[in-house]
C-alpha cells in the first residue's frame, strides 16, 4: 500500500516509527549507562563511593568494547519503532477527534500526551522489561523472542508486566508535561519563525526545554521502574522503601544525567522528525 493512499493515522504511525528509529539508534548508549547506574545503586553499599556516569561508560567500553554501549538496542528497536509509531498515531487520532478546529490548551495537551503514552506504554511493556534486563548486564538472553518466552515460562506472565505502575507513573506524566510545554512554547513562537527554514531548529529547541522539565519531574519513577524490572520479586512500594532506606532522597536521582540527556534529545529529535515528515506528506501534526 502506497503511503499517499494510507489512512492518516497509519501515516502518523509510519512517521513516528521512523523518528523513533533514528533517535533510538543515536541515543541508546545513554540509556544503557542510565540503567547500569541505577542497577549498580541497588548493589552498592552506602558510603562505598559514588559511581559516576563517565566511570560506567568507560567501564562498559573497556570490558565490552565500543559496541557494548549499544547492548539492548534490539529490544529498544522492538519497543521504540512500534511504540513511538503507536504513540504518534494515537496522539494524532485523539487530536483530530477532539481538537480538529483549534489548538489544545495546556490542560488538554497534558491529557493528549498522557493518553497517547498510556496506550503505547501498556502494550509495549513486556519488551521494555526485556530491554531493561539486557542493559543492566545481569541477564544474558540469546534473543528478544527467546527472552520473552523464557521469562513467561520461568517467572510467569506477570513478570513481563513488572514495573507497570512505576512505568506509567514515569511515562504518562513525562509525555503530558512534555506535550504541554512543547505545544505552548511552539504556539508562542513568531509566525515568521514557523514559516522559515529555521522551523526545525526552533522545534528542536522547544523540544529540548520541554524534555528537561519532563525528565526531572519523572526521574524518581524511572529509578523505581528499573529496580522492579531487574528484580521482579519486588513490588513498587518495596522498591520505593528500599531506595529511600539505603540511599535517601538522592537515590531517586540515580542516573538522572544520562536519562535527562537521552530522553530530552530523543523526544526533541522524534518530534522534530515527526513534524517535518507529517508536513512533507501534507498532514498537520
Amino acid at each position: 500500500m502506497e503511503l499517499s493512499l494510507a489512512h492518516p493515522a497509519i501515516k502518523a504511525f509510519m512517521c513516528g516509527a521512523f523518528s523513533g528509529t533514528c533517535s533510538t539508534l543515536l541515543f541508546q548508549p545513554l540509556d544503557l549507562v542510565k540503567t547500569r547506574l541505577q542497577t549498580l545503586q541497588s548493589s552498592v553499599q552506602p558510603g562505598s563511593g559514588r559511581v559516576g556516569m563517565m566511570r560506567v561508560l568507560l567501564n562498559v567500553v573497556r570490558k565490552e568494547r565500543l559496541l557494548g554501549l549499544w547492548k539492548g538496542v534490539s529490544p529498544s528497536f522492538m519497543r521504540t519503532i512500534p511504540g513511538v509509531g503507536l504513540y504518534f498515531s494515537t496522539y494524532y487520532s485523539l487530536k483530530q477527534h477532539f481538537f480538529q478546529e483549534k489548538s489544545p490548551g495546556a490542560l488538554s495537551a497534558v491529557l493528549l500526551g498522557g493518553g497517547a503514552r498510556t496506550a503505547a506504554g501498556v502494550l509495549m511493556l513486556p519488551v521494555t522489561v526485556i530491554k531493561t534486563r539486557y542493559e543492566c548486564g545481569r541477564y544474558h538472553y540469546e534473543s528478544v523472542t527467546r527472552a520473552l518466552c523464557n521469562v513467561w515460562r520461568s517467572e510467569g506472565p506477570g513478570a513481563l508486566y513488572s514495573g507497570l505502575v512505576a512505568t506509567l507513573l514515569r511515562d504518562v506524566p513525562f509525555s503530558g508535561i512534555y506535550v504541554m510545554c512543547y505545544s505552548q512554547m511552539k504556539t508562542n513562537l513568531p509566525k515568521e519563525v514557523n514559516m522559515s527554514a529555521f522551523a526545525p531548529v526552533a522545534n528542536f529547541s522547544c523540544g529540548i526545554l520541554a524534555g528537561v522539565s519532563a525528565s526531572l519531574v519523572t526521574q524518581p519513577a524511572d529509578v523505581v521502574k528499573t529496580l522492579v524490572q531487574v528484580n521482579p520479586q519486588l513490588r513498587t512500594s518495596d522498591a520505593v522503601k528500599y531506595i529511600y532506606t539505603e540511599h535517601r532522597l538522592q537515590g531517586f536521582l540515580s542516573g538522572a544525567v544520562p536519562r535527562c540527556l537521552r530522553r530530552t534529545m530523543m523526544a526533541a529529535m522524534a518530534w522534530t522528525v515527526y513534524e517535518q515528515m507529517m508536513a512533507y506528506i501534507g498532514l498537520k501534526s
